[in-house]
């Protein structure tokens, strides 16, 4: 368990899928696979998966969250492997120098991409048993999970999301004229990643890929669905509108 009782999950080996479909009669046809952060360590299951599925859910989109893959931790109270601590010190001089402008790839990101990219594959498969619209499966991840949306958005097409959410994510290059149209979201007072909101937007503006910024003052890294009083409070609203906008929630 983390902060404000946050269900942490450590050493995942095995990758699973939760669904949780909207109500009868409520279903949109799009659907959102979901992945938390946790820095390719542990899973926020809670507040950056289960919480949003069921956000999601109530506006009748189809949610999953992906339980992906983790890097082996000690079984201690801090659960931090040395390749992570050596990860989060690069990340920690970045945020001071800003330098370099992309951080090299996580220990734990190949097999987090190969998990994303089999949820992307499993949820078209099912498509029509679950109510969906294959060309409007998304994926929307937080932290390191935003790490694996841009990974998608930006990698093979036959896995490429329709759409994704990039929440206080990082920076992945080269980006495509046909990447996924991209949300992203961050704080400016983010201690981690204070800039990838935007290196991000102009990565795929630059590409000539669809994107939208919301950058706001206050909201810290981790924001997810925690009310902290900020605007930042109001990114999910901001999703949902630019989904409707895109055509992603038509029935």
């Amino acid at each position: 368990m983390g902060e404000a009782g946050e269900t942490m999950i450590f050493n995942v080996s095995r990758p699973t899928l939760a669904l949780f479909r909207p109500s009868p009669g409520r279903a949109n046809g799009a659907a959102v696979i979901i992945a938390p952060g946790g820095g390719f360590v542990g899973l926020a299951y809670e507040t950056e998966g289960i919480a949003v599925a069921r956000r999601l859910a109530e506006r009748g989109v189809t949610a999953l969250v992906l339980k992906y893959r983790t890097i082996r931790s000690p079984d201690d109270a801090m659960h931090m492997p040395p390749v992570h601590m050596k990860e989060m010190q690069t990340i920690t001089d970045r945020a001071r120098s800003g330098l370099p402008d992309e951080l090299p790839p996580f220990a734990g990101e190949p097999h987090a991409m190969e998990d994303g990219a089999r949820a992307i594959l499993l949820v078209r498969q099912h498509a029509k048993e679950w109510g969906v619209d294959p060309g409007r499966v998304g994926f929307i991840g937080f932290s390191s999970g935003a790490f694996v949306a841009a990974d998608l958005a930006i990698g093979d097409k036959s896995t490429r999301p329709s759409f994704v959410g990039l929440l206080y994510g990082g920076l992945r290059t080269p980006v495509p004229p046909g990447a996924s149209p991209a949300f992203i979201a961050a704080a400016a007072d983010d201690a981690y990643m204070p800039d990838d909101g935007v290196r991000l937007y102009a990565a795929w503006r630059k590409a000539g890929a669809a994107a939208e910024l919301h950058l706001y003052e206050h909201g810290g890294h981790g924001f997810a669905l925690k009310p902290k009083g900020t605007t930042s409070d109001h990114w999910f609203d901001a999703f949902l509108w630019w989904m409707q906008a895109r055509g992603f929630l038509r029935r």
